[in-house]
C-alpha cells in the first residue's frame, strides 16, 4: 500500500475533470460485498465523469487499499470490498488527471455511499486526530466511534445534512449548521476552480503536508483558530452555494448538542467515559423544563453512547442530586458523590430534600450500594471524588472542609483525613506518584501521599484563585482551573470580589508551580481536562466558551505556542451559541471535547439546571481508556 502523492493537479484537471472509463458491472465474487457508490456535489457544474474512486480499511496502522473503480457518466461506480474487512471503511475519489482525492465519505453498515462536500467535511472533522495527510488510521473501535460522531454532520449514504445537525437541539437553535455549510462552501468553490483548491490545502496545512480535502478538514478541526478569516474568504467564492455564515468565526469549529429523551437532562454536571467510548453523566435536579417550577435533586445517571445517542437512564443506590464527582474503577464499577443538589424551601419541600452525605456504587446494571448511599467517612456535601491507582476512593467533602478515603473502595474502612489545610475543597486528582486536591475558599491545592500525609509545604498556595477542576498530563504534572470567582458549589457561599481566571501547572512532585496562565478566552473556568498530548482544555461557567492551552510540551503546541499560551483564541476561547454555563470537560478516546451544559445562562433557583451535553467534534488529541480488570 501506498499513500497518495502530494497534492498536484493541473488546471484542466481540476475544472474540466477529463473522462475515464465506466464503473465495474456484473455480480462480485462470493467473498466479497458490493457498494454502490456516487458523485454528487452539491456544487453544481461538476463533471462527474471518470473521478477514481478507492475504497480503504483504516483500521491499523496504516490504511489498506480495498478496491478501486472509475465512475461512469453520472457519476455511479460500483467497489467489491472483501466480506472481512474492518469497518468504518473511508472512501475517497480524485478527478482524472488529479492527484488529490477531493472528496471522501465513510462506509460503515450500508452498501450505498455518496461522496460529495458535507460528507468529505464530515469524514474530516469526525476523524480529524486520526489522519495523516492523507486519510486517517487508528484503532478499529475509536475509529468506529468516530465514524458515527461524523454521520451526525453528514448522511453518508445519500450526502444529505445529518439529522443531528439539522435537528434540535441543533438546526436553527445555534450556529453549527451555518458554520458546517461555510466549510462545505470551500469545497464547493475547490471542485470548480484550481487556485481554491491550492487555497484550501495550503491554509489548513500550516506546517505540517495537506494532500487530499478530508485532511484539509481534519486540519482545521485540529487548529480552528489558525486562519480563520482566509478561510471565510474562500467560502465566500462559492457562489450560489447555500448560505452559511454571514461573518468570519473566531474559530472553525463544530459543536453538536445531544439532550437524550429531551426530558431527563437537568443539570448534567460531569463525565465519566468507559473503554467503550460510552459516556456516563451525574444529574444534578430532577427534570423540569419550566425553570419557575421548583425541583428536588435527580435519583437518575445516565449512559450515552459515543455518537451522542441515550443509551441508558439509572436510578437507585442512593443517587441524591449528584454533583461533581464521578469515576470509575479498575474493576468498572462506577462511583458518584451525592451532593444533594435542589432548589432551596419553599421550592422543593422539606420531606423530600435530598440527602448530602453519601456515595453511589454501580457495577454491570446494578447499584451496589443502599438506598441511602455509603455514608462512611463523616461524608458532607460531596463533590469531586478520584479513584486512585491503588483503588483507593478520595471524596473532596465541601460541606465540612474535609477529605475521606476508602481503602480499596472499601466502605468500611472508611477514614477521614481532616482538612489538610483545606476551605472548601472540590477536586481530587492522582497523577501517579500523589494526590492533589483543590480548595476554592482559601485557594489552594494540597499535596498528599497516597496514605494520606501532606507533602512538605502542602498546601501550595499563591499561585491559584479559587481553583476547582484539575488534571494530569501523562508526565505527572497537574494543572488547576482558577475560577477567581465561583463560590456556588458548596452550602455555606464565600461572597468576595473577582479575582483573575487562569489556569496554574504544579510540577509531578509538588515542588514547584507556573504560572498563573490567562488567555485562551478563559472567563470563568469550572471542569478542566487534559488531552492525549497534555494540552489542557477548560469548561467556563460563563462566557458560552471552552479554552484550550498549550501544555507542559510546547513541540506538540500549534503555531509556536509555549506552555501557558492560549490555542483557542484570547478574546473569544472557542465560543459556541450552545453552550450555557459549563462545569464538567472530558476528551473521549475519539478525539471529542465534551462539555456539560450544567445551569442555563440566565439561571433560575429554583430550576437553573442546563439540559444538553455538547461535543465539539474532532477537536483534541484522544484520550484512551484502558480496559478493566475483567476485560471489559
Amino acid at each position: 500500500m501506498t499513500r497518495r502523492p502530494h497534492f498536484l493537479i493541473s488546471a484542466v484537471a481540476a475544472v474540466a475533470l477529463a473522462a475515464g472509463v465506466s464503473g465495474c458491472t456484473g455480480a462480485p465474487p462470493a467473498d466479497t460485498t458490493a457498494v454502490i457508490g456516487v458523485i454528487s456535489p452539491v456544487i453544481a457544474g461538476v463533471d462527474v465523469e471518470g473521478w477514481e474512486v478507492t475504497a480503504w480499511e483504516v483500521a491499523g496502522d496504516e490504511p489498506r487499499e480495498l478496491a478501486t473503480a472509475t465512475t461512469n457518466g453520472e457519476g455511479e461506480v460500483t467497489l467489491d470490498l472483501p466480506s472481512d474487512s474492518s469497518r468504518p471503511v473511508v472512501v475517497d475519489a480524485r478527478p482524472a488527471g488529479g492527484e488529490a482525492a477531493l472528496l471522501a465519505s465513510v462506509i460503515d453498515d450500508g452498501e450505498e455511499v455518496t461522496l460529495n462536500e458535507r460528507t468529505t467535511v464530515a469524514t474530516g472533522y469526525g476523524m480529524a486526530q486520526f489522519f495523516g495527510d492523507a486519510l486517517p488510521a487508528g484503532e478499529a473501535v475509536w475509529l468506529a466511534n468516530a465514524a458515527a460522531m461524523a454521520a451526525n454532520l453528514a448522511d453518508f449514504a445519500t450526502g444529505e445534512f445529518g439529522d443531528v445537525l439539522t435537528s434540535s437541539p441543533n438546526g436553527s437553535e445555534t450556529s453549527t449548521l451555518a458554520t458546517f455549510t461555510s466549510l462545505s462552501a470551500m469545497l464547493s468553490a475547490c471542485l470548480t476552480e484550481e487556485s481554491a483548491c491550492v487555497s484550501l490545502l495550503e491554509t489548513a496545512a500550516g506546517a505540517s503536508p495537506v494532500t487530499s480535502a478530508a485532511g484539509a478538514f481534519a486540519a482545521i478541526a485540529r487548529d480552528p483558530s489558525a486562519e480563520p478569516q482566509a478561510l471565510f474568504d474562500l467560502a465566500q467564492q462559492a457562489s450560489g452555494s447555500e448560505p452559511g455564515l454571514s461573518d468570519p468565526p473566531a474559530a472553525w469549529t463544530l459543536a453538536l448538542r445531544f439532550d437524550g429523551d429531551g426530558q431527563s437532562l437537568d443539570g448534567p454536571g460531569n463525565f465519566a467515559i468507559d473503554p467503550r467510548g460510552h459516556i456516563w453523566i451525574n444529574n444534578n435536579y430532577e427534570y423540569g423544563d419550566d425553570p419557575s417550577v421548583p425541583v428536588c435533586g435527580s435519583d437518575e445517571m445516565f449512559e450515552f453512547a459515543p455518537n451522542g445517542e441515550l443509551v441508558g437512564t439509572y436510578s437507585g443506590g442512593g443517587l441524591s442530586g449528584s454533583g461533581f464527582g464521578i469515576d470509575f474503577d479498575a474493576d468498572g464499577r462506577l462511583w458518584l458523590s451525592n451532593y444533594g443538589f435542589a432548589a432551596p424551601e419553599p421550592g422543593c419541600p422539606a420531606d423530600q430534600q435530598p440527602l448530602h452525605n453519601s456515595m453511589t456504587l454501580f457495577d454491570d446494571g446494578e447499584f451496589l450500594s443502599p438506598g441511602s448511599g455509603f455514608t462512611q467517612g463523616d461524608l458532607s456535601w460531596p463533590q469531586g471524588i478520584e479513584v486512585a491507582r491503588n483503588g483507593d476512593v478520595w471524596i473532596a467533602n465541601c460541606g465540612n472542609d474535609t477529605v475521606a478515603v476508602y481503602p480499596g473502595g472499601d466502605p468500611e474502612q472508611a477514614r477521614n483525613l481532616g482538612s489538610l489545610g483545606l476551605e472548601q475543597p472540590f477536586t481530587v486528582i492522582d497523577n501517579g506518584q500523589l494526590m492533589f486536591v483543590s480548595a476554592m475558599v482559601n485557594s489552594a491545592v494540597a499535596v498528599v501521599g497516597y496514605d494520606g500525609t501532606p507533602i512538605a509545604g502542602s498546601p501550595l498556595t499563591g499561585a491559584f484563585d479559587r481553583p476547582m477542576g484539575l488534571g494530569a498530563d501523562a508526565a505527572g504534572n497537574v494543572w488547576a482551573a482558577n475560577s477567581g470567582g465561583i463560590t456556588l458549589p458548596c452550602p455555606d457561599r464565600v461572597e468576595e470580589g473577582r479575582g483573575v481566571p487562569s489556569v496554574t501547572m504544579i510540577a509531578p512532585d509538588g515542588s514547584s508551580v507556573a504560572g498563573p496562565f490567562t488567555g485562551g478566552g478563559v472567563v470563568l473556568p469550572w471542569g478542566l481536562a487534559v488531552d492525549g498530548v497534555g494540552n489542557v482544555w477548560v469548561a467556563n461557567f460563563d462566557g458560552q466558551r471552552v479554552s484550550a492551552f498549550c501544555g507542559a510540551d510546547p513541540s506538540v503546541c500549534p503555531r509556536g505556542l509555549e506552555t501557558g499560551e492560549g490555542i483557542s483564541p484570547d478574546d473569544t476561547g472557542y465560543a459556541f451559541d450552545g453552550l450555557t454555563r459549563s462545569t464538567g470537560i472530558a476528551v473521549d478516546p475519539s478525539g471529542n471535547v465534551w462539555v456539560m451544559n450544567n445551569w442555563e445562562q440566565v439561571p433560575v433557583q429554583t430550576n437553573p439546571g442546563g439540559h444538553q451535553i455538547v461535543a465539539f467534534v474532532g477537536a483534541a488529541p484522544p484520550v484512551p481508556v484502558a480496559p478493566f480488570a475483567d476485560g471489559g
